[in-house]
């Protein structure tokens, strides 16, 4: 138990970044605000980084460890995944694969690529 209790604050990122995407996933097509000719971008953005910070969130929480970076993606996909389910069943709004295979994916992996590079980086510049 008290493992578990010490592990916890390194989670609370990631069960935070998942409640916001939940949260705004359970929102009807009604509630959400329209940004006229920009909503696409917006709303594509948005998936982008949000699942880019949640992603960032997995790999914090696995405590930074470059070898688990695909573990951290592999996280963030399976959430966007369960999360457009989720949202099949929100009045006037549907799932979308290509919100997965793309546009989350691709925040996801930028995020973590950029932590990859910074990180090499830093290694360089200390070494």
């Amino acid at each position: 138990m008290k493992k578990i209790l010490s592990i916890l604050p390194r989670w609370l990122p990631a069960i935070l970044m998942m409640t916001v995407i939940f949260l705004f996933s359970s929102r009807s097509s009604t509630e959400l605000p329209n940004f006229l000719s920009w909503d696409y971008v917006v709303k594509k953005a948005s998936h982008a980084i949000g699942y880019g910070l949640l992603a960032l969130s997995f790999f914090y929480a696995l405590g930074f460890q470059v070898k688990y970076l695909w573990l951290a993606w592999l996280l963030a996909i399976l959430y966007s995944a369960t999360d457009e389910l989720h949202q099949s069943f929100v009045p006037g709004r549907h799932s979308s694969i290509s919100d997965v295979l793309i546009f989350d994916n691709i925040g996801a992996i930028a995020a973590l690529w950029i932590y990859k590079l910074r990180y090499i980086w830093n290694l360089r510049k200390t070494g």
